[in-house]
């Protein structure tokens, strides 16, 4: 998912040695990496603050994408059978934008977490994350049940990216 592909961008830049060069050869921009490293260490000082040991686990992105949902349990997003997605809680149809990793995807993800909706010729989802309909009843429970995250029962065959780029 695209959290992913932008959390590897930054491990790579600090590889670096958070190195002005490395954005400028790999055309990402030195100000927003500045911003995403300050708001690393002001989280590594909270959590210092309350006590919570730091951790990591690089190769572990369910444990990135668990946290992810867990501050945006309400942007999900379910495949449709007709190759749409709807937004889990308000059924407000929507795309994964043109912009995501996940755009063209030959099989599309069934659930989707996303950053934010933009509109344009149609309601887009931006930063898309591929997640497990499990975890927001297990994250959410105040606000998904079983029945909101039910997988249909025949497991029946989803469209392909091409289906689903025609429709909407």
């Amino acid at each position: 998912g695209d959290h992913l592909a932008l959390l590897n961008v930054f491990n790579e830049w600090r590889e670096s040695g958070y190195s002005t060069a490395w954005c400028y050869e790999n055309f990402v921009q030195i100000r927003s990496m500045r911003r995403a490293r300050d708001i690393r260490e002001q989280l590594e000082g909270l959590c210092e603050r309350v006590e919570i040991p730091p951790s990591s686990s690089p190769h572990d992105h369910d444990v990135v994408a668990k946290a992810l949902t867990a501050g945006f349990f309400y942007n999900t997003a379910k495949l449709q059978k007709n190759g749409t997605y709807k937004t889990v809680k308000n059924a407000h149809t929507v795309a994964v934008h043109p912009s995501s990793a996940l755009f063209k995807e030959e099989m599309p993800p069934r659930w989707l977490l996303y950053h934010e909706l933009v509109f344009t010729s149609k309601e887009f989802m931006r930063q898309c994350l591929v997640i497990q309909p499990a975890w927001l009843v297990e994250i959410a429970p105040h606000y998904y049940t079983s029945a909101d995250v039910k997988e249909a029962a025949g497991k029946k065959k989803l469209p392909n990216a091409k289906a689903a780029a025609g429709a909407g």
